[in-house]
């Protein structure tokens, strides 16, 4: 299964519309929802904010597609039809369209939303997808280095915390969580 490597945004123009196309890797179907209503909070003038995501979450999968006010199909549709086509999961793309002034039709809206979704997909890369968790690791300040070591690149630090002993709230994978909790002293929980 595949995914995209990162958050990107791209942008072009088209008849005087201008697309912003957004695209995030998730990992569950809370994340997509509140990354698309964090994009319509960020363009609240904008003609349409229309999305498109699939996640597989615990062996469910959930793929949604919205047109926000575009004619049935035209927007939404067309970019759920990338992400199936290019083979990607656990993403959501959004587009927000700022009307131009000249309508550009239901085919010239369906090549550009699909156009808007490829471009950030693009952009994004694409790379193997490999289930991430949330972890709380704890451990003295003389491990900081060899713990962060180990979480090098693989692993997202969301939380640091300084206080008798180090913790932090990091998301990463089963290979590093499982190099962290063969160290001696250092106390995992799995959130």
């Amino acid at each position: 299964m595949n995914t995209i490597k990162k958050e990107t945004i791209i942008e072009f123009e088209e008849r005087k519309s201008k697309f912003i196309g957004y695209a995030k890797p998730i990992s569950n179907k809370k994340e997509a929802e509140s990354f698309i209503q964090q994009i319509k909070s960020k363009h609240p003038d904008a003609t349409h904010n229309c999305s498109a995501y699939k996640v597989i979450d615990n062996g469910q999968e959930y793929f949604k597609t919205d047109d926000d006010g575009e004619p049935s199909g035209t927007a939404g549709k067309p970019m759920g039809d990338i992400i199936t086509y290019m083979e990607v999961s656990n993403l959501v793309v959004v587009a927000t369209r700022y009307f131009g002034g000249i309508k550009l039709g239901a085919s010239g809206l369906v090549r550009n939303y699909a156009k808007t979704a490829k471009l950030a997909i693009q952009d994004a890369g694409i790379e193997e997808y490999i289930e991430k968790k949330i972890y709380l690791v704890d451990f003295n300040y003389d491990k900081i280095g060899e713990i962060e070591n180990i979480i090098g690149i693989s692993g997202e630090y969301i939380e640091k915390g300084y206080n008798d002993r180090v913790t932090y709230k990091i998301k990463t994978d089963e290979n590093t969580y499982n190099t962290l909790k063969n160290i001696k002293d250092v106390i995992i929980i799995d959130l």
